[in-house]
């Protein structure tokens, strides 16, 4: 078998390009290019109020999309500052009208704020119905039962408390002994047992509530 290098010597070389080969090359280039040239142009003719439509519409967009973005931050700097004002200025209807033309955790907790300072009991409330956040719509749900719990039966504060029957309520213990609690004081043993031990049985439960739990059974 013959080696590479061997196969190489037997080659044999390529004829060089006359004079006349290269400028014939040189030909087909230039007209190459023209053709090109020509093409490029007549395709530019034919589509160019697209594609200067199309570049118009990707200049207003990315506009469109720097000019939201600038104005997003502006109202988040906006509200941040309406809201030290408010905090400083101990203004609870300033904080209730963050809490009402505004969303978010901030307006929720502008509108807690303003329950505290004027306890109004329309506003924790509203922000039990209506607020953006689960960590104070439950929060308030557990101050309305606070206010409202007496006149209520315990099937009745359960059912209204049924929302923070989770995990992933971040008051569902202090719930659960809440509706314990109200069976309790209507001598309903029994049910409020029941409440009782989901909280007694659960490793997770925060100690000063498994204590109180152990301590109502």
């Amino acid at each position: 078998m013959a080696t590479i290098l061997q196969r190489n010597k037997d080659l044999k070389p390529k004829p060089k390009k006359t004079r006349e080969e290269y400028a014939q090359d040189a030909l087909y280039r230039e007209v190459w290019e023209e053709v090109n040239n020509d093409k490029t142009t007549a395709f530019i003719k034919k589509y160019y109020r697209q594609m200067l439509a199309a570049a118009i519409a990707i200049m207003i967009a990315v506009t469109g999309v720097q000019i939201g973005i600038r104005s997003y931050h502006a109202r988040q700097i906006a509200r941040a500052v309406n809201y030290e004002t408010a905090v400083e200025n101990v203004d609870a209807d300033a904080l209730a009208a963050i809490g009402q033309n505004t969303s978010g955790a901030l307006a929720d907790l502008a509108m807690f704020q303003s329950y505290v300072l004027t306890n109004d009991v329309a506003k924790i409330e509203k922000l039990a119905r209506d607020g953006d956040t689960r960590d104070f719509r439950d929060l308030a749900k557990l101050h309305v039962i606070g206010i409202r719990g007496d006149d209520m039966t315990g099937a009745e504060v359960e059912k209204y408390l049924s929302d923070l029957n989770t995990k992933s309520s971040p008051f569902y213990y202090t719930a659960c002994l809440t509706i314990a609690q109200k069976y309790l004081s209507e001598d309903n043993v029994e049910v409020a047992n029941k409440w009782l031990d989901k909280i007694i049985d659960d490793d997770a439960a925060p100690a000063s509530i498994s204590a109180t739990a152990q301590m109502l059974k």
